[in-house]
């Protein structure tokens, strides 16, 4: 059977690393493709791999010999699952290798924001603590996040790991969620109608999958609801958000600051309207990407294709 992965680089770019899928398949191997490769080396696979590379409805028709995908990812927005569907091919996906990395990121970014770690060192070493007679230097407000409001849309794994982590520091959770309304009772975490949540946290961290329900959900109405204090973390998808209107809400002063760790068009073109925003921050799709997560999404992608194999596939959405 002929397994294809079509853009292994993001996870790992040494042919070595995926000596786990050479044992299960003939493996063909790319680092990238564009939409024009994917057409034709998907053509005669079996198996085929990806993170990021479409498969939409009109190539799998275009592929009798497909019998299975599997994401590099949790997320399989880049998959047309129905069209997989209709033709009896199940697509798998990674649920949970990054839950703690990205929920560990989310508060790298909140605390960047509340502290500016990088700005203040940087004033060190450019010497201006030297250059002042107190024995304390501040470049910028600095926040506490104690008696604070999170706000979590999307309160799956992710959601409910940042939820655990913002009350170790103290704060309350609100969460929202377009699927389940459903919380062990030892959770104290409340439930609001979305646009009450945005009227009332003080941070707001998307964890949401894009879907038609989800896409623009941060857009010009909502960003006019926030506090002028409040900050918005993206490290779910870009297209979440109306980059346009952030950036507006951002220069405006509407609110305080965001941190967003993925783009509607990634890479990020050099026009997008949040490069040139006030108080941005943005990093280039790395919530996921610490060694361990990647480590154990290998292992998963190795696991759904050796089960597909064994004519029991795990972990699928379709």
């Amino acid at each position: 059977m002929k397994i294809v992965v079509l853009d292994g680089r993001p996870l790992a770019a040494d042919r070595e690393a995926w000596a786990g899928l050479d044992k299960l398949g003939e493996l063909e191997f790319y680092l990238f493709s564009s939409p024009e490769e994917v057409a034709i080396r998907a053509q005669g696979a079996g198996v085929l791999v990806t993170n990021k590379a479409p498969i939409p409805a009109a190539l799998i028709d275009k592929l009798p010999e497909l019998r299975f995908i599997t994401m590099m990812a949790t997320g399989f927005d880049c998959v047309d699952v129905a069209a997989a569907r209709r033709r009896g091919i199940p697509v798998s996906n990674v649920p949970v290798y990054g839950t703690n990395s990205v929920a560990q990121f989310v508060f790298a970014l909140v605390l960047e924001l509340c502290h500016h770690v990088a700005k203040h060192a940087e004033a060190v070493r450019g010497g201006e603590w030297t250059a002042q007679p107190d024995f304390s230097l501040r470049k910028t407000p600095l926040i506490e996040l104690a008696g604070k409001t999170m706000g979590i849309v999307g309160l799956g794994r992710i959601g409910r790991r940042v939820g655990e982590l913002a009350r170790a520091f103290g704060m309350s959770v609100l969460a929202y969620d377009l699927v389940s309304q459903v919380l062990p009772a030892e959770e104290p975490v409340f439930w609001c109608a979305l646009d009450d949540l945005f009227a009332r946290a003080d941070v707001i961290s998307l964890h949401c999958p894009l879907t038609d329900q989800t896409a623009g959900l941060v857009n010009r109405a909502r960003l006019r609801l926030v506090k002028p204090r409040a900050i918005i973390i993206n490290t779910a998808r870009g297209a979440l958000i109306v980059e346009a209107d952030l950036a507006e809400a951002l220069n405006a002063g509407r609110l305080a600051a965001a941190a967003i760790d993925v783009i509607s068009r990634e890479p990020i073109r050099p026009d997008n309207p949040l490069l040139n925003a006030r108080n941005c921050l943005i990093t280039p799709h790395i919530a996921w990407a610490t060694d361990e997560a990647r480590a154990r999404l290998m292992e998963t992608v190795v696991a759904n294709v050796a089960a597909f194999c064994a004519g029991q596939p795990i972990n699928v959405v379709n």
